[in-house]
């Protein structure tokens, strides 16, 4: 089993930055994927980002230029630095990661951006 240790959510102000971090623990080998996907109220699940093992990076159009996506390996902890935050980037965000073919999705944590 893995479990997802997620942190870093929270109420911030349009243009302003939040970092989450997800760090993974238990029988964890080596993880392939790691990312964050996002959910706002109403709407489905939507990738906001992704990095490989590799260290290749995908993000969603809508975050790009704007969102970072970094790993440890060592400490196989996943981080999302959020820069120039915008009212539509309201949502419960979740961290994923697949450990040999198994996914695994930490509880969500909450960023709400709002004057």
């Amino acid at each position: 089993q893995v479990q997802l240790a997620e942190s870093g959510g929270g109420l911030v102000q349009p243009g302003g930055s939040l970092r989450l971090s997800c760090a993974a623990s238990g029988r964890i080998f080596s993880i392939n994927v790691m990312a964050w996907y996002r959910q706002a109220p109403g709407k489905q699940r939507e990738l906001v980002a992704r990095i490989i093992s590799g260290g290749s990076t995908n993000y969603a159009d809508s975050v790009k230029g704007r969102f970072t996506i970094s790993r440890d390996n060592d400490k196989n902890t996943v981080y999302l630095q959020m820069n120039s935050l915008k009212p539509e980037d309201t949502a419960d965000y979740y961290c994923y990661v697949n450990v040999r073919g198994y996914p695994y999705w930490g509880q969500g944590t909450q960023v709400t951006i709002s004057s």
